[in-house]
């Protein structure tokens, strides 16, 4: 019989399983929840009205998805629990929920059911943004040697910002809370009953580094005097590489699952670098985008080079003896999306129904008819702030060139091109700071799903892209990582190299520049560029200042 490995992947929305085989990558079975609360942006269960850029999640949710889509791939492929060797777990981040000395969540405790700052704070939590301006500040004026490699500067999205935030808003939540822990550690703590914290998520997200640990004591103090023993109190100075084995699976959590105790269980990793190795990138040069409701751009390299605006470089972060560099984009699915909720009429509406189409199809297809620069149109995309080069949450969208003859299929591709050129400008930045972006892969679901979408990404960043096999990348990842606990011995493999090898392939289909497009997105990349320094760059502020007056009215 063969060997499989269970990959868990916990993004945004949903939660998902993949059994996978491990001699041959061979994908047996999936399975997918959505959460059940959702992402609480607006609200609490009980009605508590949330602030403006709050988004918040439910821990609860994460249980429920994890003891439903489990058993299902057990139940499709009807396999032998003995023959599941491993699992790994990816998940969203920077994702942070307060917990007691138990595990237990805070918002799971009657007397903080309505506390907001009790519940996990989703990754697109960007109300802590204050507190990131003063971090950066600080951070600045103190000489921190950390800021450089995080591209100078940190995010509202990352984790002291968030804590920090917790204390100046809610101080008995920071009292109350023994430990603060990523949802990825969470979950693998739920599972082994051993607090294992991911070298990933401490590294991009957490400003830990493999040689230097956290910052200095005397660095949270000048932040806030209440945080200067942060780390010690309320984190973990205990880091373990991914790849490694966090634990095994205790009896009453193989007893939920359907499978067997003692199951090796995998270091967690983020959700988008799980897709790396997934990809079959196992050396530099090469870029994944992993691309759904935001994007992440992802590449090795064998030095530690300083890059503006790049989101972390961690070594050892996705694959062992390199530096793995990420960079984003905080807003590209849930763009679109926006989009089609809000602005699209009820003609278009209509014409989907009766063409059995989903109102991104129908707006793809028209959009497809259009050449670059038809539209008159531009767009900075930056609807839920900017990740990368700026790290700026403060940051919102701009579209201009409307006039009335402006049609929405012209702004859908308007903001397809604003993320294009939002991707471009990531990449000029690490080819300026000599990282080598030599080949170029795609992963996600809209990499799968819209060849236009691709189409002009080759076309606005000149290079040919390059298509994950696999639709379930960071699972897959996340299988693979599994294989890797459970080690050669157990049916698995020692290096996530001998796993790429044979657990990844690409697509045929691959989208190369046409090379007038080009030409022409050369012109319109120069105007989005002055846009972008214009706006993000403070010499006009209208965008934090209009922020400012929606949060004082709010």
């Amino acid at each position: 019989m063969g060997k499989y490995s269970i990959g868990l992947d916990f993004g945004s929305l949903s939660g998902r399983a993949l059994l996978v085989e491990v001699e041959t990558g061979r994908e047996v079975a999936t399975a997918i929840m959505e959460y059940p609360h959702g992402v609480m942006d607006e609200k609490l269960p009980d009605g508590t009205k949330l602030g403006v850029d709050w988004a918040l999640q439910h821990p609860q949710d994460y249980l429920d998805v994890l003891q439903e889509i489990v058993p299902s791939v057990m139940m499709e492929a009807a396999i032998n629990p003995k023959d599941v060797i491993g699992i790994g777990v990816d998940f969203t981040a920077c994702t942070i929920l307060p917990i007691d000395d138990d595990g237990e969540p805070l918002c799971f405790m009657k007397e903080y059911r309505t506390q907001p700052h009790a519940y996990v704070k989703l990754w697109k939590h960007h109300a802590a943004q204050d507190e990131a301006n003063r971090l950066n500040e600080i951070a600045k004026n103190r000489g921190e040697k950390f800021l450089k490699r995080y591209g100078g500067k940190i995010s509202s999205e990352w984790l002291v910002p968030k804590i920090w935030q917790i204390i100046n808003e809610a101080p008995e939540i920071y009292e109350r809370a023994d430990r603060f822990i990523e949802a990825g550690d969470w979950l693998v703590l739920q599972m082994t009953g051993e607090e294992k914290r991911s070298s990933c998520s401490a590294g991009y997200k957490g400003l830990w580094h493999k040689q230097e640990a956290y910052p200095s004591k005397e660095f949270f103090k000048a932040l806030d005097t209440r945080l200067e023993n942060l780390v010690e109190e309320k984190l973990s100075t205990d880091i373990y590489p991914i790849g490694s084995k966090a634990g095994e699976l205790t009896e009453s959590a193989a007893k939920l699952l359907g499978l067997n105790p003692g199951t090796p269980v995998a270091v967690s990793i983020i959700d988008a670098h799980a897709a790396v190795p997934a990809a079959g990138i196992t050396e530099e040069g090469k870029m994944l985008m992993v691309m759904g409701t935001s994007t992440c751009h992802m590449v090795l390299d064998k030095e530690e080079k300083l890059v503006p605006g790049v989101g972390g470089i961690v070594e050892d972060g996705m694959i062992p003896g390199y530096f793995a560099y990420e960079a984003g984009q905080a807003c590209v699915g849930d763009h679109f999306e926006w989009f089609v909720d809000n602005c699209v009429p009820l003609a278009y509406h209509e014409e989907a129904k009766e063409r059995a189409m989903n109102l991104h199809s129908l707006l793809t297809e028209k959009a497809n008819k259009l050449a670059p620069g038809e539209s008159g149109l531009i767009a900075l995309d930056w609807w839920n702030g900017n990740r990368s080069i700026l790290a700026d949450g403060d940051l919102t969208g701009l579209l201009i060139g409307c006039t009335l003859r402006t049609k929405p299929e012209e702004i859908y591709r308007a903001l397809i091109e604003a993320t294009a050129f939002g991707t471009r400008m990531i990449i000029d930045t690490f080819e300026e700071n000599h990282i080598s972006i030599q080949e170029l892969y795609a992963a996600g679901g809209i990499a799968e799903k819209n060849q236009m979408l691709m189409q002009i990404y080759a076309d606005v960043t000149n290079r040919e892209i390059k298509i994950s096999a696999s639709s379930q990348t960071s699972a897959l990842g996340s299988a693979m990582l599994g294989a890797l606990a459970a080690g050669e011995s157990a049916g698995g493999y020692d290096s996530i190299q001998e796993a790429a090898r044979n657990m990844t392939s690409l697509k045929d289909l691959t989208y190369k520049p046409i090379p007038q497009n080009t030409l022409i997105y050369d012109l319109l990349y120069k105007d989005y560029k002055k846009l972008h320094d214009h706006f993000g760059l403070g010499m006009n502020n209208v965008m934090k200042r209009l922020k400012d007056y929606r949060r004082k009215t709010s």
